[in-house]
């Protein structure tokens, strides 16, 4: 039996599992069906996703989308949609472009999501009346057999950490897993042909649409004006890439079935990071009540806008990694350094230009000596505007850029000791263990 044949076996739902989620996705649908008709409330009752599609693993949650007449208001759509979300499931309220509902029915998880029901796929009123004509595009034209391939691909990119177009995970979203299996045929030729992708990797399944710009494209061919893989960011990409090649040379189920990271003892951090020379900083926002996807969009930006602060400063960041807790987000760096000279040389105009006389007279009576000339300019030893990161970080955090939410004013700021005695050690040990989840 071959290694993805020992893998299905493992992730694909049994008869009983099959027949029991069959069970209570008709029933459920039948609750609601019958809802909507006691409450005059005009809507199709429609399963979209991997459940309509048959492509689900083991323990899959089902979307149930309720589609309106475009003559419905917005917001009539929403409270209604909401309404009926609430009767029957009791969830809670999920934003996407608008809100759904998310609970549990008979054990298993839902989505019931409002939509419009429109004609062609170019006259969207939001982004989610596309997933209908997603999935009727899959029915027509993934072949049966091509669903366990489809699994086999979900499973690995969830075990190398690349699957879930969600902001956090920037990734490949289901849809885009069997868009990949219908064009290259099966799970091993999507490996083989993703070892052949590049930066800027355009695919067309359909029709191609017009000119779009990014890591990977991937042209809709329900609309050919969107790029599926858009949520795909460019290391996303490499890792997925990379691993595929790293499987076909060497094919093993720690790609579809990693194992656990464990968090280093607080003395192994210590030991590790002496090792390298390098010093940890870490910053710690309280969490505001904002939407978790637009929230870990905004942690990324922070990142970003701290790492590029750090590096403009002389700190220079050598790696870094973000965690979302329940109230609180902790972003932790591993820097060159977080000290630096009390001086540094500063480097004026050339010579021979006019400016060079302002220069003179700004720094005539510099206390670490009067300017000299260095390779043509006027150079000079200036004093450091920040010693530490830590000092740096607490000024200059609130104009760097940070996401719009996270508020620089609850930022606690942790040196390198309070770092490796305070921060969660499992994330601790994935900034200074960089092995892949099949290395572990």
């Amino acid at each position: 039996m071959s290694l993805e044949s020992q893998v299905l076996e493992k992730i694909k739902p049994t008869a009983e599992e099959v027949k029991s989620i069959d069970k209570a996705a008709n029933n459920l649908k039948k609750r609601v069906e019958r809802y909507v008709r006691e409450h005059n409330i005009d809507v199709e009752v429609r399963f979209v996703g991997s459940y309509a599609k048959g492509t689900y693993l083991s323990d899959p949650d089902i979307d149930l989308f309720l589609l309106f007449p475009e003559t419905v208001s917005s917001k009539d759509l929403e409270t209604v949609g909401l309404s009926v979300g609430e009767a029957i499931i009791k969830g809670v309220k999920m934003y996407s472009e608008h809100p759904y509902t998310r609970g549990k029915y008979n054990g298993v998880d839902v989505d019931m999501v409002p939509s419009y029901s429109i004609k062609t796929a170019d006259k969207l009123r939001s982004a989610v009346d596309r997933t209908p004509f997603h999935t009727k595009y899959i029915l027509e034209n993934l072949k049966d057999e091509q669903k366990d391939e489809v699994r086999l691909l979900k499973k690995f990119m969830k075990g190398i950490g690349v699957y879930g177009a969600e902001p956090n995970t920037r990734g490949f979203s289901g849809y885009m897993c069997e868009l990949l299996v219908l064009n290259y045929g099966s799970f091993r030729k999507v490996l083989e042909g993703a070892s052949e992708w590049r930066d800027g990797t355009v695919i067309t399944i359909d029709k191609k649409g017009p000119p779009i710009m990014g890591p990977l494209v991937v042209y809709d061919p329900v609309d050919q004006k969107r790029n599926v893989a858009s949520a795909v960011h460019i290391d996303t990409l490499a890792l997925f890439i990379y691993s595929s090649k790293t499987y076909l040379s060497s094919p093993s189920e720690k790609f579809f079935f990693p194992k656990e990271r464990k968090p280093y003892s607080r003395d192994e951090l210590q030991r590790i990071s002496e090792m390298n020379g390098s010093r940890i900083i870490s910053v710690v926002f309280d969490r505001p009540n904002v939407v978790e996807d637009n929230l870990y969009s905004q942690l990324w930006k922070t990142r970003y806008a701290l790492t590029r602060k750090l590096n403009e400063f002389d700190y220079t960041v050598l790696r870094a990694v973000h965690e979302m807790y329940d109230k609180k987000l902790e972003i932790i760096f591993e820097l060159e350094r977080d000290v630096l000279s009390k001086t540094y040389k500063h480097t004026g105009p050339p010579v021979w230009v006019k400016a060079a006389d302002s220069f003179l007279s700004k720094w005539k009576n510099n206390i670490y000596g009067p300017p000299f000339i260095e390779d043509g300019c006027w150079t000079v030893i200036a004093e450091r505007m920040y010693f530490t990161a830590k000092e740096m970080l607490a000024d200059e955090a609130a104009v760097s850029g940070i996401g719009r939410e996270i508020n620089p004013r609850n930022m606690k700021i942790r040196d390198h000791e309070s770092s490796l005695n305070e921060s969660d050690p499992l994330l601790l040990t994935e900034l200074l263990d960089s092995k892949n989840s099949w290395e572990i």
